[in-house]
C-alpha cells in the first residue's frame, strides 16, 4: 500500500460503463421471457437468441421506448436514425459467435448527470453516449470444467459510456448511484443489483498531477453494487500506482473484483475496437424516430430524483434525509404529494419520520396502498396542535403504514392523546411544585438555575402518565415561579 505523500503525487481517472437490463417482458430480438431469475439453466431461450440457421430477430420496440425514456434521465438527445451492428467474438456463452450492439450510430447522444456527493457538493459526469445491445449467456466455472447457462442470452441492454471526468473513489460511487437512481426511476430498469439489472465496468489510469496524457487504464468488469465500485477503484488506484514507483508499467487488461479478498484480478488482455471486427447488422432494419414519437414517450417519464431534491430544497432537511426518501421513489412521490397538499413544515415532519422509521435495512415493507397522504397530514397536524408528543406520533406513523384506521383512532387505543386542558395540567403542576422531593429543583429554578425545570416536567409528565402537553406544563411551572 502507497503511502499519503506517494498517493499525494498522483491522480486517478474513471470512466464507468454501465450495463442496464431494461424491464421489458421479452428479450431484445426473440419473444422468449426476459425474467431468468430463479428459472432453471437453459429454460428461457430462443432459436432467435442462439442464431440457429434460418432464424431472423424481430426488435422489441418496447425495448427502444425505454432507451428513449433513459436518453431523459441522462440529459441526453435522442439519435433520430440509429442502426445495430455485429461486434465478433468467440466466447462460449455467445452462441451466434457476435454480439448485436451499436458501435457506430448509437440511439443515445452525448449527456450528462450530476452526481452528489456527501459534503453537499456534486461532481458532473458527462455521458459519451448509450447504445442498445443484446447480454450474452453467463458461464459458472468449477475446477476443471464450466458450465453454460444461456438463460440471459438476448437480454435487453443499454450501456450507458461516460467521459472519464471522475477523480475520486467517491465520486465514482456517488456516480454509480445516482446513475441506478435515474434508471429506476424512470422505469428503464428494475435496478435489482443483486440479479444483475445494472453492472458497473470501472476504467481507471493513474498519471501524476499535472501530466497532459492519461495513464494505461485497467478495465474492472461487472461490479454490481455501489460499495464495489468505490473498494475497486481505491484498490486499482493503490495497485497501479505501486507498479509505477516499482518501475513497471501498466497494461491495458480486464480485471476482476475479488469481493471477499477485496482486490482486483487480472483476467485478459483489453482488446481494441478493430479486433471485434464490428459489422452493419443487416437482418435489423435502421431505427427511425420523429419528434413526436420521442416527445411522447418522454413525457410519461416521472418526476427524476434531481427535481425532487429542487423541490425539497425549502424544506430545510439535511442529505441524509434526503439521500433516505429517494431510496424509494414511492416515498419521494407521497413526500411531494404532501408538500403540494400540505406546505412546507408538515412535508418536512412527515419526511424526517420517513427517514427515520423507514431508512434502515430492516424497516418495514411498504407499498402504495399504506401510504394515505391525508392520513399522514392529519397526523402532522395532532403534533402541531399539541394533541400528541412527537414521540407518540412517530410510533402511530408506524401503525397508520400497517392499519387502516385514522391516526386519531389509533392515538384513542393506544392512550396517547396529550392533555391540553390547562385546568387539569395546573392542578398536576400545583401537586408537583408542592411536592418535598421538589423542593432542591424549585430552589435551583428560583436560583437561576433555569435547566433544573426539565426534571419538574419529567415529574408531570409521570403523573400525568405521559398525558400531560410538555410545553404547557413549563409555561405554568414558570408561572408559578
Amino acid at each position: 500500500m502507497a503511502s499519503a505523500e506517494t498517493l499525494a503525487k498522483y491522480e486517478m481517472t474513471i470512466g464507468i460503463e454501465c450495463h442496464v437490463q431494461l424491464a421489458t417482458a421479452t428479450k431484445l430480438f426473440s419473444g422468449a421471457d426476459n425474467d431468468a431469475r430463479d428459472k432453471s439453466p437453459n429454460s428461457v431461450v430462443s432459436p432467435i437468441d442462439f442464431g440457429l440457421p434460418g432464424m431472423l430477430p424481430v426488435l422489441n420496440r418496447h425495448a427502444v421506448n425505454l432507451a428513449i425514456k433513459a436518453g431523459k434521465a441522462l440529459n441526453a438527445p435522442i439519435a433520430r436514425i440509429s442502426r445495430f451492428d455485429r461486434k465478433h467474438y468467440f466466447y462460449p456463452d455467445l452462441p451466434k459467435g457476435y454480439q448485436t450492439t451499436q458501435m457506430y450510430h448509437p440511439i443515445i447522444e452525448a449527456g450528462y448527470i450530476d452526481a452528489p456527493l456527501e459534503d453537499g457538493s456534486s461532481v458532473r459526469v458527462r455521458i459519451h453516449h448509450a447504445h442498445m445491445e443484446e447480454d450474452a449467456g453467463k458461464l459458472t466455472h468449477f475446477g476443471d470444467h464450466s458450465l453454460v447457462d444461456l438463460n440471459r442470452a438476448g437480454t435487453p441492454l443499454i450501456e450507458i459510456v461516460s467521459e472519464p471526468d471522475i477523480h475520486s473513489a467517491e465520486a465514482a460511487k456517488a456516480y454509480a448511484s445516482e446513475l441506478h437512481k435515474l434508471m429506476t426511476y424512470a422505469g428503464v430498469t428494475h435496478g435489482d443489483l443483486y440479479h444483475g439489472n445494472m453492472r458497473f465496468d470501472v476504467n481507471l489510469s493513474v498519471a501524476l498531477k499535472g501530466a497532459t496524457e492519461l495513464g494505461t487504464r485497467a478495465e474492472v468488469k461487472n461490479l454490481n453494487s455501489f460499495r464495489s465500485v468505490e473498494k475497486a477503484a481505491e484498490y486499482e488506484f493503490n495497485r497501479q500506482i505501486d507498479r509505477l514507483e516499482s518501475g513497471e508499467t501498466i497494461v491495458q487488461e480486464t480485471r476482476g473484483w475479488d469481493e471477499a479478498a477485496q482486490k482486483t484480478n487480472s483476467q485478459r488482455s483489453k482488446e481494441d475496437a478493430q479486433d471485434y471486427r464490428y459489422m452493419p447488422d443487416a437482418d435489423i432494419p435502421p431505427i427511425v424516430l420523429t419528434d413526436e414519437e420521442v416527445e411522447r414517450i418522454q413525457s410519461e417519464v416521472p418526476i427524476l430524483p434531481p427535481e425532487y431534491r429542487s423541490r425539497w430544497a425549502g424544506l430545510g432537511i439535511d442529505k441524509s434525509v434526503t439521500d433516505s426518501l429517494l431510496a424509494n421513489q414511492l416515498y419521494a412521490k407521497t413526500i411531494t404529494t404532501i408538500q403540494q397538499k400540505a406546505g412546507d413544515t408538515t412535508a418536512k415532519r412527515i419526511a424526517h419520520w420517513f427517514s427515520s422509521a423507514l431508512g434502515g435495512e430492516d424497516a418495514p415493507k411498504v407499498d402504495e396502498s399504506m401510504l394515505r397522504d391525508d392520513d399522514l397530514i392529519a397526523l402532522a397536524a395532532m403534533v402541531d396542535g399539541n394533541e400528541l408528543s412527537s414521540t407518540a406520533a412517530k410510533e402511530i406513523f408506524v401503525d397508520v403504514l400497517s392499519s387502516s384506521d385514522s391516526p386519531r383512532a389509533i392515538a384513542e387505543r393506544k392512550n396517547m392523546l396529550q392533555v391540553s386542558d390547562e385546568g387539569a395540567i395546573a392542578a398536576i403542576v400545583d401537586e408537583v411544585l408542592a411536592d418535598p422531593a421538589s423542593a432542591k429543583a424549585v430552589a435551583d429554578i428560583k436560583a437561576g438555575n433555569d435547566k433544573v425545570i426539565g426534571f419538574l416536567v419529567g415529574q408531570i409528565m409521570k403523573k400525568s402518565q405521559g398525558k400531560a402537553n410538555p410545553a404547557l406544563a413549563q409555561k405554568l411551572i414558570r408561572e408559578r415561579l
